[in-house]
């Protein structure tokens, strides 16, 4: 008789296998083991919904995202146009006949770069260790970051808050587990608008019956060979030989063996050195005037100036950023020396570039970013005075960063910081991005 080389797939030898996926999900994250945090973060139908949040009268309707051309296909098709079996990269011609009510939006890439970068700001307010997948997928390694910013399940829900109010009401799906191939599958389990919190100790129940489409980088060819050896859900893969899977499948043996199991070891890196970093709001009410728009540019100024030390970078300029409620864009800058991390330094010179703008207008959001950042350490030139003062707000920085990661965000402030809060009717017990 043939020996079978699979391990048995029985559910009583393995009682969380095949478990419902409704059961799976870590609603426990609280008292689960996290050596690893991994939160990925897919916004939904990301061109689609960028169109819908810059033109109301497309909201609700069925939009194709792409140019209208017998050999072009479909970016994108909104929520609305997906019943209709339509999707990403199906040609034009054949998504037109099966949803001929819809509207073909032409794609605008600087657009969708532009609020790709707000969120990519949102996620890096969270931590300094984004990946960047695309303009609207991310990993974000937040390993360590429970102190200062919760569970996971409390992070989740609000880097989804975060997101809607950067970018005016975009949604985005988030998963959090243990590991990157995880996370990502459980950032898609419920989407649109999707939070699924799966914990380390819950990993393999959740994956086992899930089917094998779900292992990532195995494609249909490898699926079809998964499946023409009686493979059919990642269950079954975590419970087969992994000598016959290397065997049967070669390298790719190992690879799907090691995913069934949920040991995916890859960090999160962020791509590529920053630029620039910034912080900006869109409001919920339209401000004008020099009193309405100061508040926001501290609460900004504060973001930047901790994220900046939190990658050791420091700030050789700073950029105001506006946007009127005629969806204008206004930006001025001025260069700093010496360069800072200074949340302060960083204020003060916003404030004085708003003489540069017409403060009458009405602004529907409010920004400040550094650039022309520099590595602490190099030489900072043209320094002759103030560096003792410099050198002492620097640590008096890096003490409170300290101790607010130990306590808490709201644990403790500059006095003048309290100060400008009470100037503009701020709460002073929490700091801005609470």
């Amino acid at each position: 008789m043939a020996q079978d080389r699979r391990r048995t797939s029985d559910p009583d030898a393995h009682p969380d296998y095949r478990a419902p996926a409704d059961r799976a999900p870590g609603i426990r994250a609280a008292g689960a083991c996290w050596t690893r945090t991994i939160l990925h973060a897919d916004m939904d139908a990301f061109y689609a919904s960028v169109e819908q949040l810059d033109n109301p009268q497309l909201r609700g309707q069925p939009l194709l995202i792409g140019v209208d051309h017998p050999r072009s296909v479909v970016s994108t098709a909104s929520y609305e146009a997906r019943p209709f079996g339509v999707g990403s990269a199906m040609p034009m011609v054949e998504a037109k006949r099966r949803c001929p009510q819809a509207i073909i939006v032409p794609p605008r890439m600087q657009r969708y770069a532009e609020v790709s970068e707000q969120i990519m700001t949102v996620f890096a307010d969270f931590s300094p260790r984004v990946e960047p997948l695309s303009l609207d997928e991310a990993f974000v390694d937040l390993t360590g970051s429970e102190r200062l910013l919760g569970p996971p399940d409390v992070v989740a829900r609000n880097v989804k808050a975060a997101v809607k109010a950067a970018t005016g009401g975009l949604n985005v799906s988030v998963g959090v587990s243990g590991c990157k191939f995880v996370a990502k599958v459980a950032s898609d389990f419920r989407k649109p608008d999707g939070l699924l919190v799966v914990p380390p100790d819950a990993m393999l129940a959740f994956l086992a019956p899930l089917p094998i489409s779900r292992l990532w980088g195995v494609g249909k060819h490898g699926e079809e060979l998964l499946r023409n050896m009686d493979l059919r859900t990642i269950g079954d893969v975590a419970s087969a030989d992994p000598l016959w899977l290397k065997q049967r499948l070669g390298s790719l043996g190992p690879h799907v063996y090691a995913l069934a199991h949920a040991d995916d070891q890859r960090p999160v890196v962020a791509d590529r050195e920053a630029q620039s970093i910034s912080s900006e709001e869109t409001l919920d009410v339209d401000v004008s005037g020099r009193a309405a728009i100061e508040p926001y540019l501290l609460r900004a100024a504060d973001r930047v100036a901790r994220r900046l030390r939190r990658a050791g970078l420091r700030a050789g300029g700073v950029r105001l950023k506006l946007k009127t409620h005629k969806f204008q864009n206004l930006g001025r800058q001025v260069a700093l020396l010496p360069p800072t991390t200074s949340s302060s330094a960083l204020y003060d010179e916003a404030c004085k570039l708003l003489a540069h703008v017409d403060l009458t207008q009405r602004y529907r959001l409010i920004g400040l970013g550094a650039y022309d950042l520099q590595r602490e350490g190099a030489p900072i030139q043209g320094l002759l005075f103030g560096e003792p003062e410099r050198k002492k707000n620097d640590k008096l920085d890096r003490a409170l960063d300290s101790l607010r990661e130990r306590f808490g965000k709201g644990a403790v402030q500059r006095g003048s910081d309290m100060g400008a809060r009470e100037r503009f009717g701020l709460p002073t017990g929490k700091l801005p991005d609470d």
